[in-house]
């Protein structure tokens, strides 16, 4: 896109020096009107950004699509491009981008796997896993065998550390999502759950206030995973969008408006 209406703006300079009569200009009319309608064409077309519904990162019902895509779309925006907002299930998240249906995975963990199909970001957020007890529940947990006494409500086909996931000696109890888990805990059900802080404290903050009141975190972290935009290896573009993206990424971050759109969403 950005390319096309740079071989344009050149060819009209170049040639703009040499019509030096109607005659000229009648040639080169045709040409120059098909550069500038493809330029035309590739301004509007604008990036897909998918995810899935995970507030408070990304979810349509809030402020700038959630804190996940209103920092991507500034950025990609202050880089010249145009950006739309895709919500779907994140299995389809995946395999669109692969199919080129989609041009960019706003929350994307780096995996080997991946780099098959798309090119990662530098980091523009993080997830810290945190657990919850239930309060004064006295759990400490600095290293994976700790949990192994107590009951562990963990969302259903969700991944959180491969050292977690993969522990068959730890009792987890599949639920269908972090509401019903934080629930089962404030209960005495279960001893523990487990999710990203932010998405944490954002969900806890819908809950009723006896829910709440009853939760705390354990200080430690079950891992602290960089997120990454993936952009597709498919799109003619891919390696200038990723350049593009990381310079804006920094230049806000130095500039105060990382910090704002954070401070936007209630976050520091």
């Amino acid at each position: 896109m950005k390319a096309v209406r740079t071989v344009a703006q050149r060819l009209i300079r170049a040639l703009g020096g040499q019509l030096h009569s109607m005659h000229r200009l009648t040639r080169t009319a045709p040409l120059l009107l098909a550069l500038l309608l493809a330029a035309t064409a590739g301004a509007a077309e604008p990036l897909r950004l998918a995810a899935n519904n995970w507030p408070p990162f990304t979810d349509r019902s809030l402020p700038g699509n959630g804190l996940a895509t209103d920092l991507v779309s500034t950025a990609l925006s202050r880089a010249g491009y145009r950006s739309e907002y895709i919500e779907v299930p994140w299995a389809r998240v995946i395999k669109g981008v692969q199919q080129g249906n989609y041009d960019v995975v706003l929350t994307a963990w780096y995996s080997a796997d991946r780099e098959a199909y798309g090119i990662f970001s530098d980091t523009y957020l993080s997830n810290r896993i945190r657990f919850l007890q239930r309060r004064g529940g006295g759990i400490y947990f600095a290293q994976i065998s700790d949990l192994y006494p107590y009951r562990i409500a963990v969302g259903r086909g969700y991944t959180y550390a491969p050292a977690f996931d993969n522990d068959t000696r730890l009792h987890k109890h599949e639920v269908t999502d972090f509401p019903r888990a934080a629930n089962m805990v404030a209960a005495g059900r279960v001893e523990l759950t487990l999710e990203d802080e932010l998405v944490a404290q954002y969900l806890l903050g819908k809950e009723p206030t006896q829910v709440r009141e009853a939760l705390d975190f354990l200080p430690t972290p079950l891992a602290d995973t960089p997120v990454h935009i993936l952009v597709r290896r498919s799109h003619p573009q891919h390696v200038q969008i990723i350049a593009d993206f990381n310079r804006e990424l920094a230049a806000m971050r130095a500039d105060g408006t990382y910090r704002a759109i954070l401070q936007r969403h209630g976050l520091n």
